[in-house]
């Protein structure tokens, strides 16, 4: 059977088939989607959302090394969380086949930094797959498994936001059903103190040689011979490209299999062309290689360093050939990201936003939206929990410094639960002072709504146990009296609690929560937060005097005009921040 997936679900669908027992990750664009596809397997694949990416690496190799094949799944940055795990594994090898799934964001589409993982397949020496559309991905990712288990290494299988993001006809294929073998202690293969793990690296040398030969004839690497004039090597979606620019007047070598390199078919591909063309994404991975072998190329002296490629790129670098671009008069509105309307987090900024002599470190989250103006309310965006242990260094520095500023720091619900439980941790131990806010939105927003350790739910729809954040951060060793739970939608609750939690000089904690305004509410929702989407705010236009101050809370569901500002009602969801800030009493709420 023939079906349209999208990177990410032919992902899923190439684990199932490959006879995969377990799967767990942290969500991140653009590797999200893999495993939001796995429940639909049923009980033939175990899977689950992690707290963070170590974690979710940690467990899967738990599960290899007790005989059943697994994976875990992550965007970029998450490798470097999952990067202590995933190096020393590398030394160990595998019992079941181990797939690590890394997904690049070349041109920053939704993340921080941009960075090439595969420079960290290299440097961990980790067989390295690339595929470059979703019958790839499919077909990759099954025979991944057998791949790893073959050569006794974990498999990072490397894609791009395209590749995840893009759809293509995929051929569907049986699950291959693997026995899972009696475990059996292996306390030199897998306990790596130091005497072992001096052995174990360089077997591992080994290993990698036998990948290195495995790949010059495997079929993960083809040679496409037309032209021999030029002669284009590269990998992943950038193939695609390539393929489109040059069609029939270049040869390829695709390479599919991208650590080991395959120096052979290399030299061998090179003697044949007159010309050798690297096109590649991101850093000079493969051109590096292929220099290092002796062979002239032209790569990254003609295609950019970072962003995405895509073929008006590559043609215009390798052909010079300009764009075909329509051209217009008229203006592209810029529409910058916003908090939706009725997001919770607005009321909590608002009221931050108004108070002076604030430093405030922000997190990675739908929340770093409140550093936008109007709000301009979070100073800082580093990463994945370091809106507390930032911010604990900031106040210590600060305060060391003779400096009366104090320090907030935000941070959401997931995650907290990511990294930021650490870092309270750390702050409550060196007696910081700085101030913690948890904005717990249920769920994990920014994402598209995946389950955390605190929604009460699992991946696979099982009721679970939620985290109890105010006992969290009590058993940390936040002092009871130091600890505030507020509706971030009444302004009041919040601005008396940070009149009563600034002026301390000892660790102290805020928690907002209130449901995300876009989520499918759950029926804890429901019970705990009766009044949820019931109401919306309308402006009565006679005593409206057109301030703005409504406005500034920088509410998408506002409209302004030079004469007046009008509700959206098909956005209002009723949150009443803009009631609560208007000073004429203009706006009121109503039933839905």
């Amino acid at each position: 059977m023939k079906v349209i997936m999208s990177g990410n679900e032919a992902t899923a669908r190439g684990a199932y088939e490959g006879g995969a027992r377990f799967a767990s990750a942290y969500p991140g664009t653009p590797s999200t989607e893999i495993l939001e596809n796995m429940p639909q397997y049923g009980e033939s694949v175990y899977s689950e959302w992690a707290p963070n990416e170590k974690v979710a690496t940690e467990a899967a190799i738990g599960a290899s090394i007790a005989g059943v094949r697994s994976f875990c799944a992550m965007k970029h940055v998450g490798m470097n969380v999952a990067a202590d795990p995933i190096f020393t594994f590398a030394y160990t090898g595998v019992t079941g086949g181990f797939v690590m799934v890394v997904a690049d964001d070349p041109g920053q589409h939704s993340s921080q930094n941009e960075q090439d993982n595969r420079n960290t397949a290299k440097s961990a020496r980790l067989l390295m797959l690339e595929p470059s559309d979703s019958q790839e991905s499919k077909d990759f990712m099954k025979k991944a498994f057998a791949l790893s288990e073959r050569f006794d290494m974990p498999v990072l299988f490397h894609v791009t936001t395209r590749t995840c993001h893009s759809k293509g006809i995929v051929e569907l294929g049986e699950r291959e059903e693997v026995a899972v073998p009696d475990y059996e202690p292996k306390i030199r293969k897998y306990v790596t103190a130091p005497a072992n793990a001096k052995v174990l690296r360089a077997t591992l040398e080994d290993r990698v040689a036998a990948a290195r030969e495995f790949s010059n004839n495997c079929e993960f690497n083809r040679v496409e011979m037309h032209s021999t004039k030029i002669g284009v090597i590269t990998s992943g979606v950038s193939y695609q490209y390539a393929r489109e620019t040059f069609g029939e007047d270049a040869s390829y070598l695709k390479l599919g299999l991208t650590f080991p390199m395959p120096d052979d078919l290399i030299k061998d591909f090179a003697s044949k062309v007159d010309k050798v063309y690297i096109v590649e994404e991101m850093d000079p991975y493969i051109e590096e290689h292929v220099k290092m072998l002796g062979i002239e190329c032209t790569g990254k002296d003609v295609i950019p360093r970072y962003d995405e490629l895509n073929t008006d790129i590559v043609r215009k670098a390798f052909l010079g050939v300009e764009p075909e671009t329509y051209k217009s008069d008229l203006q592209t509105v810029v529409r910058p990201p916003a908090l939706c309307a009725g997001c919770p987090h607005r009321g909590f900024f608002y009221a931050l936003s108004k108070r002076k002599n604030l430093m405030i470190t922000g997190d990675i989250g739908c929340y770093t939206l409140g550093s936008a103006a109007p709000l301009g309310a979070m100073h800082t965006t580093i990463c994945m929990g370091a809106s507390i242990s930032q911010g604990h260094g900031a106040s210590i520095a600060l305060k060391d410094a003779g400096k009366d500023t104090k320090v907030v720091s935000v941070i959401g619900d997931s995650t907290f639960f990511h990294t930021g439980v650490n870092s309270l941790m750390d702050e409550v131990y060196n007696s910081g002072h700085n101030l913690t806010v948890i904005l717990d939105n249920r769920i994990t927003g920014m994402t598209g709504h995946q389950q955390n350790p605190g929604t009460g739910y699992t991946l696979m729809g099982k009721e679970a146990p939620e985290v109890d954040i105010p006992a969290l951060c009590k058993a940390i060793g936040v002092k009871d009296e130091n600890i505030i739970t507020v509706n971030p939608n009444h302004l009041d609750e919040v601005n008396d609690a940070l009149d009563k939690l600034l002026p301390k000089d000892e660790p102290c904690v805020l928690i907002t929560r209130w449901p995300c305004v876009l989520k499918k509410f759950s029926q804890q929702d429901i019970d705990e937060f009766p009044t949820l989407h019931k109401t919306q705010c309308k402006i009565d236009q006679d005593k409206c005097k057109n301030c703005k101050m409504c406005v500034k809370t920088g509410c998408p569901a506002l409209i302004s005009t030079k004469e007046k500002v009008v509700v959206d009602y098909t956005s209002c969801n009723g949150c009443t921040v803009c009631k609560q800030v208007c000073p004429f009493g203009a706006i009121e709420e109503v039933t839905r």
